[in-house]
C-alpha cells in the first residue's frame, strides 16, 4: 500500500502511536520530501492508507471511601468546521500552463530555491482556480519529471505549497526532452488538458541547455502550443564556445518574434518580470501556435446526391467526409464542419455552426440521407459558399471539399472563381465519370494539389490523409 498524503505530521522523529486508517487506492500519486525521506511517485495502485495522530480521553481520579475510580473528562465542544473558500480564477485567462523548470547541476540548490519563488509569484499573479489558469510542473534535468499535473493543484494556496515542496534533482539541463515529454503526454484529457483551451508551456532555463531543442520544439509548435523561454544568467562571451546551440532560444519558442521570449540577467532579479510574463500568457491573441490546421479551420463538404452515386456508393461517400473530419478538433472554440449535398436542387444538411461538438458533427455526417437526381455543380458551389461560409469571412481558414461522380449541367468555373475571391480554398474530388477538366477548373492553385481522382468509389478512402495535409499546408502558408 502506498502512504497518502495526510501522514505528513503525524509521524514525529521521536515516533510515539499512530492510527491507520485504511482507504481506496487512487490515481496518480505525488512524491514528496519529508524527514529525509523522498518519495517517488506512482500512476496507480490498488489501496493507500493515511496516519494520523491518536485521540487520547484524559482520565480524572475520584475518590469514594477506600476506592478509587477513573471517569472520562467530557470532552470540550467544538466549534462548527469553517467551509474552505474555493477560488474560481481567473476567468480571462483560461490557459492550460506546463512550468518546465530548471533543475541541473548547473542551477545549484540556492537558485532552484530562487526559481520556485519565482514560479510561486508567477502562479499567484495568474489567478489560478477551477475556472481559470491551470498550472502543472515538470522538472528538467537528466530525464523529465512531472511533479504534478494540471487538475491537480486547482486552487492557489495548494498549488504554492505543492511548489514549494518540490526538490532539486541535479544533472543535465536535458530541456529539449523535457519539451518532448510535455508535448506528447502533459495535455492529454486524461491527464487534465481541458478540451479547447490553449496549451502554453513555460521553460526556465539556467544559462543553456544540455541538448538539441529544435526537433522538440517543431513537435510543441505542431501541438498547438505556445512554448516561452525564460532565458537567466545567459552564457558569457567567454563561455559560448561550450554552448552547444547558439540559437537555442529563437529555436525553442512559438514564434521568433520577441513576444514568446524573456531574458532574465540574474535569478536574484526576477521579481520584475512576473507580472509582464503573466500578461502575455494570458494574451490569447497573441499565442499564435495555439491556432493550427487541426483547431482553426472551416470546412465545408459539398457532396453529388445525383442519381448515378446510387445509395452504396453515396455511403462510401459519407464515410469519406467523415474519415476527414474525425482528424479535426471540432468544437465551440475549434475547428467546424458543414455539409451541403446537391442534385440539381441544394439541400443545407447542417451548417457550421450547428454542432459545437465533435461526435454530434459526425453523427450528422453519417446520418445524411440520399437525395438522387441531376447534377448542378455550379450552382451548388455558389450556394455553399453563401450558406455556409457567410459567416466566416477570415482568409486561409475556409476550405470547400467538392466530391462528385459526373459531368455538371450548368457553368463551374465562375462560380468556383467567386467563391475563392470569397477567401475560400476549393478541393475538388472527382469519381468514375466525374471530368478532370471540371476538377481542375473547380480547383484552387496551384491546381495539382487541390485535385483528386479515382475510378471506384472505393478509393475515396485513399485521399482522407493527402486531403487533411493539403488543408494544413495552405493554413501554414497562409497564417
Amino acid at each position: 500500500m502506498f502512504l497518502s498524503c495526510p501522514h505528513r505530521g503525524a509521524l514525529r522523529a521521536a515516533g510515539g502511536p499512530i492510527r491507520v486508517h485504511k482507504l481506496q487506492g487512487r490515481n496518480d500519486y505525488l512524491s514528496s520530501y519529508a524527514h529525509g525521506i523522498q518519495s517517488q511517485p506512482l500512476t496507480q495502485w490498488s489501496s493507500s492508507f493515511s496516519l494520523t495522530k491518536p485521540v487520547h480521553v484524559p482520565l480524572e481520579l475520584t475518590s469514594n471511601s477506600s476506592t478509587t475510580t477513573q471517569r472520562p473528562v467530557k470532552k470540550p465542544v467544538k466549534k462548527p468546521s469553517v467551509k474552505k473558500t474555493v477560488i474560481g480564477g481567473n476567468k480571462d485567462c483560461q490557459m492550460d500552463i506546463a512550468m518546465v523548470m530548471d533543475s541541473s547541476k548547473n542551477i545549484g540548490q540556492r537558485r532552484f530555491n530562487l526559481q520556485k519563488n519565482f514560479i510561486i509569484k508567477l502562479a499567484a499573479m495568474l489567478k489560478v482556480g477551477p475556472t481559470g489558469p491551470h498550472v502543472g510542473v515538470i522538472q528538467a534535468s537528466d530525464s523529465p519529471r512531472t511533479e504534478f499535473l494540471l487538475t491537480n493543484y486547482t486552487q492557489p494556496k495548494e498549488l504554492l505549497f505543492a511548489i514549494k515542496e518540490l526538490s532539486y534533482q541535479g544533472g543535465n539541463t536535458n530541456t529539449g526532452k523535457a519539451i518532448r515529454h510535455v508535448a506528447q503526454t502533459f495535455y492529454l484529457q486524461e491527464s487534465g488538458g481541458r478540451r479547447g483551451h490553449p496549451r502554453v508551456m513555460v521553460v526556465l532555463v539556467d544559462g543553456w541547455p544540455s541538448d538539441d531543442l529544435d526537433q522538440a520544439a517543431m513537435l510543441a509548435r505542431e501541438s498547438g502550443i505556445n512554448v516561452f523561454l525564460v532565458s537567466v544568467a545567459r552564457p558569457a562571451p567567454e563561455e559560448l564556445a561550450m554552448v552547444r546551440d547558439k540559437d537555442f532560444a529563437a529555436k525553442a519558442v512559438c514564434k521568433d518574434n520577441g513576444f514568446f521570449s524573456l531574458v532574465v540577467p540574474s535569478w536574484f532579479s526576477t521579481n520584475k518580470f512576473v507580472k509582464p510574463l503573466s500578461q502575455r500568457l494570458c494574451s490569447l491573441d497573441g499565442l499564435l501556435c495555439s491556432k493550427t490546421c487541426y483547431n482553426s479551420v472551416n470546412i465545408g463538404f459539398l457532396i453529388d446526391g445525383s442519381s448515378s452515386v446510387g445509395d452504396i456508393n453515396f455511403q462510401l461517400m459519407l464515410e469519406f467526409v467523415t474519415g476527414i473530419a474525425q482528424n479535426f478538433e471540432i468544437s465551440d472554440i475549434g475547428a467546424r464542419v458543414g455539409a451541403v449535398q446537391f442534385t440539381y436542387d441544394q439541400r443545407l444538411e447542417f451548417g457550421l455552426f450547428d454542432f459545437s461538438n465533435k461526435n454530434d458533427a459526425i453523427n450528422a455526417l453519417k446520418k445524411i440521407r440520399y437525395m438522387s437526381g441531376g447534377t448542378a455543380t455550379g450552382g451548388a458551389i455558389s450556394y455553399a459558399a453563401q450558406e455556409l461560409f457567410s459567416r466566416e469571412s477570415g482568409r486561409g481558414r475556409n476550405f470547400l471539399i467538392v466530391i462528385t461522380d459526373g459531368q455538371s449541367y450548368d457553368d463551374i468555373a465562375a462560380p468556383a472563381l467567386e467563391a475563392q475571391k470569397q477567401g475560400i480554398t476549393i478541393f475538388s474530388v472527382g469519381v468514375a465519370w466525374a471530368l478532370m477538366e471540371d476538377l481542375k477548373l473547380m480547383a484552387s492553385k496551384p491546381k495539382d494539389d487541390h485535385s483528386f481522382f479515382t475510378r471506384e468509389f472505393t478509393g475515396l478512402s485513399e485521399f482522407v490523409l493527402p486531403l487533411v495535409r493539403g488543408i494544413c499546408r495552405d493554413f501554414t502558408e497562409n497564417n
